[in-house]
């Protein structure tokens, strides 16, 4: 009898450690709900790419309710979103960006440089007070792929 009692523990506890291990390795290859990725945009020249790149990211994942953008802008890249300088496209495209829930993120170091203020940007952006730099690692730090055209 006592036989069958060890039989029955050492297949229970088997039959538990199974179980575990499976949910373990499904716990470890589910995807997240949602990804997050840090588009870094300094170049001018870049601008419509990178903006290009955001729009064929979204539409790629199937929309904002898959992907949390952010967009950290720094350097002579920056200038394309002066409110009076931003083309019409440049506009449109950072109006409905923002609406989608992109982050925008203007580097305060080169607004300082600039010598503009948030105002003086297309709305939806914020200043990253501490540099564009430093908010991307702090970016990464929670999380997000880091992407540089």
């Amino acid at each position: 009898m006592h036989r069958r009692n060890i039989i029955t523990a050492m297949l229970a506890g088997i039959g538990g450690l199974a179980a575990v291990a499976g949910g373990r390795a499904k716990a470890d290859t589910a995807k997240p709900d949602k990804s997050k990725v840090a588009y870094h945009l300094s170049d001018a020249d870049k601008v419509g790419f990178v903006l290009g790149n955001i729009q064929n990211h979204y539409d790629g994942v199937g929309g904002p309710d898959k992907v949390t953008i952010a967009l950290v802008v720094h350097g002579p890249a920056l200038k394309a979103f002066h409110t009076l300088a931003a083309t019409p496209d440049i506009t449109e495209r950072v109006q409905k960006f923002s609406k989608m829930g992109t982050k925008l993120n203007a580097c305060g170091n080169t607004m300082k440089a600039q010598k503009i203020t948030l105002k003086e940007l297309l709305p939806g952006f914020v200043e990253a007070s501490e540099g564009g730099v430093v908010k991307l690692a702090e970016l990464q730090g929670e999380g997000y792929v880091y992407l540089r055209a």
